[in-house]
């Protein structure tokens, strides 16, 4: 009952506004109906009104909301099982932005979401929760599990593989000429010669100093070691040296270390270490090189991470950073480097079942096939930011070369089902006739390097495994085209045998130019070096087995003698400073490649064709051999 209090020397509030008795009888009546009104919608505001908080305590709001909830629960359930959707969680697991003034489609969206998000995560003990039909009912927690898929682990069939290749990988060995045995047999000792020094020396290190028999590391390789162990071992096992291999193989085994925190050329580490394992494992099938490849696999991956997906150059080991060579145009990557990772990384995939690999290698390719290539050109240096080209420098000897032999070899490695491959690859070849390809005064044909447009006329001794890549790709072209190329090839390796025919050690400088006068001859100090490289013999070797001329392998004994007469030291091989001097200076240094390639493709050489042959197999870029993929090399039933 509302009192109305009379102030003291004041008038009742009715009667000072002059109502009378029947009057302010209704108003009375009034008052406390409104009154009553106010506090009775109280209890029929929304569980989140703030006034009802303030009138009501905090228990019996909790009790007013959950009554609330479950009524509107049950209105739901019906509709949910006359409409077949998931059953919707209570109001409060809304977005608190939710209110009943909201649009109609925004609300929707709103429940949609909250139904994706699933029902509590909260049960009764004992119990959980199994939603079936759009409605949930708890299970005793003792009754069965609704049965799950199980998938096997997946398995590469190793023997499957093997029994796809055509030829024994070591061949037959039959029919050769005794001066051709002989000859393999000395190359096959020079092997035997620089893996004794540097197991005696170095092992365990990256590469050998023959001049004061210990070991060098460098910081290439992110604080991985043995590079050279890993760059050996396929040509331990083809040269069939046993012994070498079984050392080299245990020191994979016991101290082969990938816990490793340093800065690596995500190249380097990939073509050497990676396609080394990789190679291995095809020739022996031991299952410890490829754990080994797979795990260093995996450690590359970060540096995909960028805007792009084309890698950048330089990757920690351990922290998974990764960042562009400080010398790269604006912070770009490096077209040999991320080009040269699609035969190593699709057959990571290929053995681990996982996809990862290929789709990253892949991407590269879709980011070059939606930039533009001036002049149909592709240039050195590409921003892994922006996907664009930084500058117009076009090379196929360093920093280009690689990118240009992996389209080839990814087609053949397919067994030619890689049609983009094989496309990219004549269509820059292409455009290199039209640009880069010239002739001397003398008549000796190179390929220019090209700087926004203006050439400059040398050609780097890594260009000269072009003769062998062209080679290799005229062999699957047609008619004139085939015939043109054949050509090329061979006219690219005479240049390539020229500039070691005009030094005076017969061994190639590691830059030659065709400007002043001067044809197939380095012009500058800086480039007089010869530190052990393949690539001239990379071409002999393809030009042989394509060709059978006897001139390629003529030229390559020439190389062995002058190897011998002036790399060869008391406890190894080392390069020298200065082709063109008879008394020539050493490097100090036995590179991991002399190893992996410059012997291998020496030996090869004078092999018959069916050790290694190339219909079976395709060379990285550091002449590990990979197989080519005749069949899928995956276990029957696998995914």
């Amino acid at each position: 009952m509302v009192v109305l209090r009379k102030l003291p020397g004041m008038p009742g509030w009715p009667a000072a506004l002059g109502l009378r008795l029947p009057q302010k009888f209704l108003f009375l009546l009034f008052l406390s109906g409104l009154l009553t009104l106010c506090f009775g919608a109280l209890f029929l505001l929304p569980d989140s009104s703030r006034f009802k908080r303030l009138f009501l305590p905090r228990r019996a709001t909790a009790s007013a909301s959950s009554s609330s909830s479950a009524s509107s629960s049950s209105a739901s359930s019906s509709s949910t099982r006359d409409t077949d959707l998931p059953r919707s969680p209570p109001a409060a697991a809304e977005p608190r932005h939710a209110s009943p003034a909201a649009p109609r489609r925004l609300r929707e969206k709103l429940r949609t979401a909250a139904r994706m998000a699933g029902p509590p995560a909260r049960t009764a003990p004992g119990s959980r929760q199994q939603v079936q039909g759009g409605e949930s009912r708890a299970q005793p927690a003792s009754a069965a599990p609704p049965a799950r898929e199980t998938r096997a682990p997946f398995r590469f069939d190793y023997e499957r593989f093997r029994r796809s290749l055509r030829h024994p990988v070591r061949g037959g060995r039959s029919g050769e000429d005794p001066e051709t045995r002989a000859r393999r047999m000395k190359i096959k000792e020079m092997m035997k010669f620089a893996w004794d020094n540097y197991k005696q020396y170095a092992l365990g290190k990256n590469e050998l100093r023959p001049l004061t028999k210990n070991g060098h590391i460098g910081n290439m390789f992110g604080g991985l070691r043995g590079a050279t162990v890993i760059d050996a071992l396929d040509t331990l096992y083809i040269m069939e040296l046993e012994e070498e291999f079984q050392e080299a193989k245990q020191w994979v085994e016991k101290s082969f270390d990938l816990n490793v925190n340093g800065e690596a050329s995500l190249f380097e580490v990939n073509i050497r270490y990676i396609g080394g394992l990789l190679a291995t494992y095809y020739l022996t099938g031991e299952e410890v090189f490829k754990s080994k490849a797979l795990e260093l696999g995996e450690k590359l991956l970060p540096a995909f991470n960028t805007p792009t997906g084309i890698p950048r150059g330089v990757i920690n080991l351990g922290s998974g950073m990764s960042w562009s060579w400080g010398w790269a145009s604006a912070g770009s990557s490096i077209l040999a480097e991320f080009g040269t990772l699609h035969l190593e990384f699709l057959h990571l995939s290929e053995l681990s079942g996982n996809p990862v690999f290929a789709e990253k290698v892949r991407n590269i390719r879709r980011v070059l096939s939606r930039v533009e290539k001036p002049q149909g050109l592709y240039p050195n240096f590409l921003s892994p930011v922006t996907g664009s080209w930084v500058q117009h420098h076009v090379s196929i000897g360093g920093l280009g070369d690689s990118f240009y032999e992996y389209l080839i070899k990814s087609w053949l490695m397919s067994d030619k089902k890689d049609s983009e491959a094989k496309k990219m690859y004549d269509d820059a070849l292409e455009a290199i006739e039209k640009h880069l390809v010239k002739k001397s005064a003398g008549g000796l044909t190179y390929i220019a390097e090209w700087r926004g447009g203006i050439l400059d006329h040398k050609m780097g001794h890594l260009a000269c495994f072009s003769g062998g890549m062209i080679a290799l790709g005229a062999q699957h072209s047609a008619g004139d085209r085939r015939q043109r190329h054949m050509e090329l090839a061979a006219e690219i390796t005479s240049t390539c045998h020229e500039s070691y025919t005009r030094s005076d050690t017969k061994l190639g400088p590691e830059a030659f130019r065709f400007d002043a006068g001067s044809e197939a001859t380095a012009t500058r100090l800086s480039e007089r070096y010869y530190i052990l490289r393949p690539e001239v013999v990379e071409s002999y070797m393809y030009l042989w087995r394509l060709t059978h001329q006897p001139k390629y392998r003529h030229w390559g004994w020439e190389v062995v003698q002058a190897l011998e007469k002036h790399c060869r030291v008391e406890a190894g091989f080392s390069g020298i400073r200065d082709v063109y001097t008879t008394t020539p200076t050493h490097d100090n240094m036995q590179q991991s490649f002399f190893l992996a390639e410059t012997l291998k493709y020496l030996y090869l050489l004078f092999c018959e064709d069916d050790v290694l042959s190339l219909e079976d197999w395709v060379f990285n870029t550091e002449a590990h051999p990979l197989p080519i993929n005749h069949t899928d090399l995956r276990a029957a039933g696998q995914p």
